[in-house]
């Protein structure tokens, strides 16, 4: 691979032992993840992006299991995606909502909403039980390309979603909000949100991560249709029922 200068760069990958599966039961993954010291480029993470890799912290990592091949990446093309009734309900139920963009960075209010809802939505995975330092290594991040983008209501945050802006797409990367305003479905208006900001921005895609068939906790990533899937190193527009 060349960098900006025309001299070849070495890039290396690592690769884990396996380890529990955090989403299959009975399952032995292993992942593959970029150089840790190595200081990469928008446009090494944009390529990366295109192969399947995802962004946690300041790791670009993919799965690469040695008997599952379940975790298929996933990305919404926005021209063609259909606003749903059941999209629009969520829209109308969240009018109240402002909505603001901020760097990433930590705030112990921020950390002290995550907290809420990984011990209240979450604690069965493998980021409960949550802590300041995972919760800064993983969401508060600060670089060129992420950013924030915050819910509020009569000026009270109830719902943060990490974002990372490509020159392809915006990359979904985590959303969090308060578990007791589960009747507005923040998850899915988070999304609807960061569609209608890829296409104010002209971007074509928003990326969603993994989805993995026959995992409960992944389904709704096809809800959001046509979605694209990268299936042996090409994407395909699939509607899923």
């Amino acid at each position: 691979m060349k960098s900006n200068n025309s001299r070849e760069q070495v890039i290396k990958f690592f690769r884990t032992g396996e380890h529990d599966c955090s989403y299959l039961p009975d399952q032995q993954s292993r992942t593959l993840f970029l150089d840790p010291e190595l200081k990469y480029s928008l446009n090494l993470y944009e390529e990366l992006t295109h192969s399947g890799f995802r962004r946690s912290g300041k790791h670009l990592y993919r799965p690469d299991c040695q008997n599952c091949h379940s975790c298929i990446p996933a990305r919404i093309p926005v021209a063609d995606f259909q606003m749903k009734r059941r999209f629009r309900r969520v829209t109308n139920l969240n009018k109240d909502v402002s909505i603001e963009l901020q760097r990433c960075t930590y705030r112990d209010a921020d950390y002290e909403l995550f907290e809420r809802y990984i011990t209240q939505r979450h604690s069965d995975g493998d980021m409960y039980p949550p802590s300041k330092d995972s919760y800064g290594d993983f969401l508060a991040v600060d670089n060129e390309f992420s950013f924030q983008v915050r819910y509020s209501v009569a000026g009270r945050t109830i719902g943060i979603a990490v974002t990372d802006h490509l020159k392809t797409g915006l990359s979904a990367i985590y959303t969090f909000f308060e578990p007791e305003q589960d009747q507005r479905s923040l998850g899915v208006f988070s999304i609807l949100k960061q569609i209608e900001l890829c296409q104010q921005l002209e971007l074509p895609y928003l990326y969603l991560g993994y989805w993995i068939p026959g995992c409960k906790k992944m389904n709704y990533k096809t809800a959001y249709q046509p979605v694209e899937l990268l299936i042996d190193g090409r994407w395909h527009q699939i509607e899923i029922e």
